[in-house]
């Protein structure tokens, strides 16, 4: 959405990230989710007293593996108590890093050639989950609210960008190539649905060439869609304020994703309000230089280098396989195409069934080795399967595993012998003769007419594009 002429919009993100460790941040509680509500806690997570933390080292190791990604420097760090009332953070407070933390500066290149400044990545625990039950929802029209513990205390790293983003699609290129770190790195696994990455955003106004506005932050959007949506709103929101001579009040905002809109939740509070002092609890965290070495060479490339080798393999890849190529370093699937290319796979091929079949089964990936996708895609490419059974012996590799040629052989698809697909395009055209009159006449949809009922007489052991040739030859 662009906002009327004269105006830009000012947006920067805080993305809170749940680390990948086995346990939380400052006890020995299971980190999973899912669990039943209230069972993965202990008295250091409760807050319970006489307690103490004590600070979990993958922890660490993973804020520096983002950090370093993040080409931020890494610096001794302290921790502080971050003090107002949290309903679900049974200590009233949270333990954070304040004026010191691990991960300072830095920036993020984005695909188009843009770059946004990183200020600082953070680590601190997280707090419980609140459900509202009645009325929204939300707290102030509920009945009665529960409380799950099992999320307080799990790590977190928080990353703060700088107030670099102009527009909502900027916005959302950079949270996915973000997320797309988080998970090259093995900090995260990225998904947004089950709040293990979050975002928040501050949204300001101004006119071309004027200084900030004030701005708004909009609290825990948790999906890409809902966080442009969000930004748009609220951009236009503050806009259609000032413009109509009222000001813009600096808070805290909630997304509805159902109404489409913002609203106010707080006031926005000032550091001094959160009263932040030294944890006493904990000693300074101070990783030398060895430790960081350490984390550094055990990073694997990230995906702005990945894009760059896909792509170079690709040649100049044509805009639909600029969309798959996406999706394809999104999901961390390259290591499939490259392989597939080497073997002689064609490009388009090795990236749609890629983007495509292995995408919508991830979880099958377990079942699914690089070589056994390009044996399959090879035996497409070489007629021996159609492109449905290619597709269908994918599926049933991601689904239960399996060798190609096996699953093939299981499923019945066998070529037609020599001259048998044109003994089944000639009876085709001598049982419609209007269709093939037609398209003979240049209706091209009458190809994939034909294309059907030749896969229905063969069992779908026809291929596709021999149908297509055997019916040119014939026209």
């Amino acid at each position: 959405m662009s906002l009327p002429d004269g105006w830009e919009m000012v947006v920067g993100l805080e993305v809170h990230t749940e680390l990948k460790t086995n346990t939380k941040m400052f006890c020995g509680c299971t980190n999973t989710f899912g669990a039943a509500p209230n069972t993965n806690v202990c008295p250091i997570c409760l807050g319970l007293p006489g307690s103490l933390p004590v600070l979990n080292v993958r922890a660490v190791e993973l804020a520096m593996a983002i950090g370093t990604a993040l080409h931020s420097t890494i610096s001794p760090s302290t921790f502080h108590r971050k003090n107002y009332f949290y309903p679900d953070m049974p200590k009233d407070f949270q333990i954070s890093q304040y004026d010191l933390p691990i991960n300072a500066g830095g920036y993020l290149d984005l695909p188009d050639g843009s770059r946004v400044s990183i200020e600082r990545a953070h680590l601190e625990e997280d707090t419980g989950k609140s459900t509202h039950l009645g009325g929204s929802g939300r707290i102030h029209d509920a009945d009665r609210s529960l409380v799950d513990y099992n999320r307080s205390g799990v790590p977190l790293v928080e990353i703060v960008s700088g107030p670099d983003i102009r527009s909502s699609a900027q916005a959302r290129t950079y949270a996915a190539e973000l997320r797309g770190i988080l998970i090259a790195t093995g900090a995260s696994d990225g998904r947004m649905e089950e709040g293990s990455m979050r975002i928040d955003a501050n949204v300001s106004v101004r006119r071309t060439g004027e200084p900030f506005g004030t701005r708004c932050e909009i609290k825990n959007l948790n999906s890409l869609r809902s966080l442009v949506r969000a930004i748009d709103f609220e951009a236009a929101r503050q806009v259609e304020l000032i413009e109509g001579g009222a000001t813009v009040r600096q808070e805290t905002r909630h997304w509805d994703e159902n109404l489409g809109s913002t609203s106010t939740m707080r006031v926005k509070e000032e550091a001094d309000d959160y009263r932040y002092f030294r944890e006493p609890d904990l000693v300074d965290l101070v990783p030398d230089q060895a430790w960081q070495d350490r984390v550094r060479d055990g990073l694997k490339p990230m995906p702005a280098e990945r894009r760059a080798v896909l792509t170079r393999r690709l040649g100049d890849p044509a805009p639909a396989l600029l969309d798959a190529l996406e999706v394809v370093i999104d999901l961390g699937l390259d290591s499939f195409v490259i392989a597939a290319l080497d073997a002689g796979v064609e490009p388009d091929l090795a990236m749609a069934r890629a983007a495509n079949e292995i995408a919508s089964d991830l979880d099958g990936l377990v079942n699914l080795s690089v070589e056994s996708y390009v044996a399959t895609l090879l035996m497409e490419q070489s007629s021996e399967l159609s492109a449905t059974q290619s597709k269908t012996v994918l599926a049933e590799i991601l689904a239960n595993g399996g060798e190609p040629t096996s699953v093939a052989a299981s499923k019945g698809f066998e070529r037609l012998a020599s001259g048998a697909l044109g003994e089944v395009v000639a009876q085709l055209i001598d049982d419609h003769p209007d269709e093939w009159s037609r398209y003979r006449s240049g209706d091209e949809k009458l190809a994939q007419f034909f294309i059907g009922r030749v896969m229905k007489l063969t069992n779908g052991q026809a291929n596709g594009k021999e149908v297509i040739a055997e019916l040119q030859a014939r026209r």
